[in-house]
């Protein structure tokens, strides 16, 4: 099934027409959504709801869209009041096994938990590779639970394109806890940055090798840093990369104005840790919102989320739209033989959009 069919039957979706000598045509019916009823299971916390819901933002399908906005309409006074993390890694570090350790123990204090899991997209298929939902097999059948795997499509910084949205839905549904989890580290962390109040790195026990090949300006970012798999062998380890880390963050610009990027060491398979993040998530919350940064912050993404969709809209019309698909063409011919300026293909194709 196609991403938003919503009947995976496609005769059923086509009507039947007689035409002149006895000839038949099938013809695509308007696809309706109920979204009130969509709303209403939304509401009442129904994950089958929330998973038709994020379905339906995921479509491109005009139609589609116009129901995903009316949908966000309704859902929008009960957003905001969520707990959104942000979490990445470098490749190895053990992001899936940390979540899903995480997200149980919440689960079981009593917090409602969705994680949005972003994975790579194949280059043939655009579909997820990792399958998420195999990786937190523990985390996906607990009752307070929901895992949402989608694939990045090749979006900057891993992200897909309609986290944002993905992320109002899951609250609207009482989720108090969002985790976004991301492809990896790259120079485009800045798209989950912008999208969370808090955001984590997990790194690996022996922090020289992996400040070879971080960047300054992902360490910057980070509200709190992960040495992850500290166990066995690794204690030893694991204390001595927090106390270099600890170190460099003397010289480092700050993630958030009046808080101080902690470092803390995780063991997943021991089970050791992952509360004492929590305690410093809640008070990383409470500081913020005393000094007014957790709602500027919340404003900032929502500038920032309305600017970027402005730039979706404009590539869509250009790239999408039949009409303006082909003078795109014909000017980009122009420009790659050398006949046009690029600056005046481009002024061309903005004063010909403004009649």
């Amino acid at each position: 099934m196609k991403r938003g069919d919503h009947t995976g039957n496609d005769k059923a979706n086509k009507l039947d027409e007689k035409l002149p000598g006895g000839k038949r045509r099938f013809i695509k019916k308007s696809r309706t959504v109920d979204v009130d009823s969509l709303y209403g299971g939304l509401r009442a916390g129904s994950r089958t709801s929330l998973a038709r819901a994020i379905t339906l933002i995921e479509s491109v399908h005009p139609e589609d869209e116009a129901a995903a906005a009316k949908l966000l309409q309704h859902v929008l006074p009960h957003t905001g009041k969520s707990v959104r993390l942000g979490v990445s890694g470098v490749p190895g570090a053990g992001k899936s096994t940390f979540i899903e350790t995480f997200g149980h123990m919440l689960c079981e204090a009593g917090h409602r938990v969705a994680v949005l899991a972003i994975d790579p997209s194949s280059t043939l298929s655009g579909g997820s590779i990792l399958g998420d939902k195999t990786r937190m097999e523990k985390l996906t059948r607990h009752r307070r639970a929901f895992i949402r795997p989608s694939p990045s499509s090749g979006t900057l910084g891993g992200v897909h394109r309609k986290t944002r949205e993905t992320i109002s839905l899951c609250e609207a549904a009482g989720f108090d806890v969002i985790i976004v989890e991301t492809v990896g580290v790259g120079q485009s962390e800045t798209a989950v940055r912008d999208m969370v109040d808090f955001f984590m790195l997990l790194v690996l026990t022996g922090a020289g090798d992996d400040l070879q090949g971080m960047k300054k300006g992902i360490m910057e970012m980070v509200d709190l840093l992960i040495v992850h798999k500290a166990d066995g062998d690794n204690v030893k380890r694991a204390k001595r990369t927090v106390r270099e880390y600890k170190q460099l963050y003397h010289f480092l610009q700050q993630a958030t104005p009046g808080w101080e990027t902690k470092v803390k060491a995780v063991s997943s398979i021991d089970g050791t840790g992952h509360d004492e993040v929590w305690d410093i998530v809640q008070t990383f919350q409470a500081k913020m919102k005393e000094s007014d940064v957790w709602e500027e912050r919340r404003r900032r993404q929502q500038r920032t989320w309305f600017r970027e969709m402005i730039i979706e809209q404009l590539y869509n019309h250009f790239f999408h739209d039949p009409e303006q698909k082909e003078l795109v063409a014909s000017l980009e011919k122009l420009v790659v033989s050398g006949e046009l300026a690029v600056g005046e293909a481009v002024q061309r194709l903005f004063h010909r959009t403004k009649k």
